[in-house]
């Protein structure tokens, strides 16, 4: 098949289309660099991997590639001309869509293709799965609507089967996104970005595929590690309730071999013994294979007196587990999913300072290194160029002396989690910011904002489908709540609600400013972009970091995406001056690492973003603004070992 620059895809395009979007009013400022993987992407080469590398399954097709797309106003028709081809999965405003154009609250976007199921598939229920639209989408599949779903971040696929047909089938979306003028979690995008605010992303943004599933089918896996009692906790959840009948079995492989393996009853949970537990972490990001597989076993009641009696009598009890573990299955597997764990857990704890709890991993402590990463890209915004563009700035990052990335207040595409996972990179997740504008605290504010219930649960539920999209990836270890007020309310309930959902990860309730839920937060987060970052308050039952410092700005002429908009905390213009700057407050972070006990320390930021100058990285990832060997060094003194714990200081 022949392979499209982005040139080629323009020039799809009408000459008289081409002329009225270079001449439209809601063209949108696409910057003046890219990236190299960005002048690489092609309709045929456009994010390829398995979307979902935590529930993975073997048939599955992959829709990204060119659409039709128009832009309408609210209010009218389904419009019977579109305005041209748009690259799923890039937004709207981005470069890469070949559109970069501005979508105002109420405009509508629509999309359109068309798909062949393959004949392979015949029997099976089809899935049209999306891994991300912002914000709001109505589906429609050969002009029968087959779902809608709410919300910017996340994950979510209807059963289209009854509305398919034989040959050709057409999809068509219809997407809202009202993004700054709205209430809704959309971290920094903004309409008119300027300074830390940066240019909307609308409208489909991560991969749409297509996947064959029995009726009833494996919906979700859970694995939990328990590192002390060398058990892991897996829950398996169906599409739908199950009969006697309907089993799981679970393999738990290392290597390619199986070391432990057990059947249960479908919609149950399981408790898997893994002998002599390998850990993970960033030193040593060991993984183990997880393969769930629904399965049918005969009845295993049957013969028994007053054998539904005895089937209901025994749910959910030690003995249906016993029943199930020895069931035998009979013919083949219905649906087989790939997942994956790791045998690591993060906690706080005694630490090197006397008095003064310390974030721990694995029951040590360890010193979390990380940057703010914001996750933005000049060609693609929201959505990165390609997996190997995402994973550049986290290798960038290993190489640097960071362990530890505090994901800002966006949420990535599942494989820059599975990317970590494998690499070893602790990630901090943020929830996407939301709120309107009268709704974010200022640094004196005294209480937090008003929202109505509609606006809370909206926020709710997404911070709910966040948790359960990437649950499954054992390199997150912290869920921020919220950051530095915006949007935030009642904080101690959603910090307890997250707590409640995924107990083996730590709350940060409050990234900076007001703290207000120090019962429910496992930490006492500060941000400091002073020239030495200042200490946190010592704490007598949470660990004390620095969840933002640093923001040490050097404009790199040649890589900027404007050259009038140089924002940072402080400005250098050489490189001696910027490895000064960042030593002087690096330095100060190992002492208070070392004098004060702090566990964790975040700093602003990975690379440049748009008019923001503050990265290790330029915004088009071609120049670091030191080498990665001298950002190493700084931070090897965080890790030498300590002969004995430190009396806790006075508090600053």
């Amino acid at each position: 098949m022949r392979l499209l620059t982005l040139a080629s895809v323009l020039a799809l395009l009408p000459a008289t289309a081409l002329a009225q979007q270079a001449s439209r009013d809601d063209a949108v400022y696409t910057g003046a660099i890219s990236t190299r993987w960005g002048k690489a992407v092609t309709p045929e080469n456009a994010w390829r991997s398995y979307p979902r590398p935590q529930l993975q399954r073997d048939a599955w097709q992959n829709l990204n590639g060119l659409w039709d797309y128009a832009i309408a106003k609210a209010g009218t028709p389904q419009p019977q001309a579109m305005d041209g081809k748009i690259l799923v999965p890039f937004p709207v405003e981005s470069r890469l869509s070949g559109v970069a154009r501005r979508v105002l609250p109420e405009d509508r976007i629509w999309y359109r293709r068309q798909f062949t199921v393959p004949a392979d598939w015949a029997g099976q229920n089809v899935m049209l799965n999306f891994g991300a639209v912002d914000y709001s989408a109505i589906v429609w599949v050969n002009g029968a609507p087959v779902g809608a779903h709410k919300g910017g971040s996340d994950s979510f696929g209807f059963d289209i089967t009854a509305a398919l047909k034989p040959g050709t089938n057409e999809i068509l979306v219809q997407v809202t996104d009202p993004t700054s003028a709205g209430s809704q979690p959309r971290g920094k995008q903004i309409l008119n970005p300027e300074g830390i605010w940066y240019t909307a992303s609308s409208g489909i943004w991560q991969t749409v595929w297509l996947e064959p599933v029995p009726r009833l089918h494996i919906a979700d896996v859970r694995a939990t590690p328990n590192i002390d009692t060398g058990k892991v906790e897996v829950d398996v959840a169906l599409s739908a309730w199950a009969s006697d009948t309907d089993a799981v079995r679970l393999s738990v492989k290392s290597g390619g071999k199986t070391i432990a393996s057990t059947i249960l009853r479908a919609n149950r949970h399981a408790s898997i013994a893994i002998p002599n537990a390998h850990l993970w972490s960033p030193e040593d990001p060991f993984l183990y294979d997880l393969v769930a597989e629904l399965v049918t076993v005969k009845d295993p009641w049957a013969g028994k007196p007053e054998r539904d009696r005895a089937a209901y009598d025994a749910r959910f009890t030690r003995g249906e587990a016993d029943t199930y573990a020895a069931a035998q299955v009979t013919g083949a597997p219905r649906d087989r999913v790939k997942a994956y764990f790791a045998m690591r857990k993060i906690s706080v704890g005694p630490g090197t300072v006397t008095g003064q709890p310390m974030l721990l991993l694995n029951n040590k402590p360890y010193f979390q290194n990380g940057t703010l990463d914001q996750g933005w890209w000049p060609d693609g915004l929201l959505t990165p160029p390609s997996e190997a563009a995402m994973r550049y700035d986290l290798e960038f990052l290993k190489k640097a002396g960071f362990n530890m990335v505090r994901k800002h207040i966006k949420v990535e595409p599942a494989r820059y989690y599975y990317d970590a996972d494998h690499m070893g990179m602790l990630i901090w997740q943020d929830m996407p910011s939301g709120g309107g504008e009268d709704q974010f605290l200022a640094g004196t504010s005294q209480s937090q904002a008003v929202l109505s219930s509609d606006m809370m649960s909206d926020q709710q539920a997404e911070l709910s489908q966040m948790i359960g999209d990437l649950r499954a990836f054992p390199s997150i270890v912290t869920w921020v709540v919220n950051n530095e007020g915006w949007g935030q309310y009642d904080s101690a309930t959603l910090a307890r609600l997250v707590k409640g959902m995924d107990p083996s990860r730590l709350v940060n309730a409050d990234s900076g400013w007001l703290d207000v839920a120090p019962s429910a937060s496992d930490m006492f987060d500060i941000h400091t972009y002073e020239d030495v970052p200042k200490v946190p308050t010592r704490q007598a039952d949470r660990a004390i970091v620095i969840g933002e410092y640093g923001g040490v700005g050097w404009p790199i002429e040649g890589h900027l995406w404007r050259n009038d908009k140089r924002w940072s905390y402080q400005v250098t213009t050489d490189a001696k001056d910027y490895l000064a700057r960042y030593r002087r407050k690096f330095e100060e972070i190992v002492r208070q690492a070392k004098v004060h006990g702090l566990s964790a320390s975040v700093y602003t930021q990975t690379t440049d973003v748009e008019g923001e100058i503050n990265g290790l990285l330029t915004y088009d990832r071609e120049v670091a603004k030191a080498p990665a060997e001298a950002f190493a060094r700084m931070a090897k003194p965080l890790w030498e070992a300590e002969s004995k714990p430190a009396a806790v200081p006075a508090t600053p």
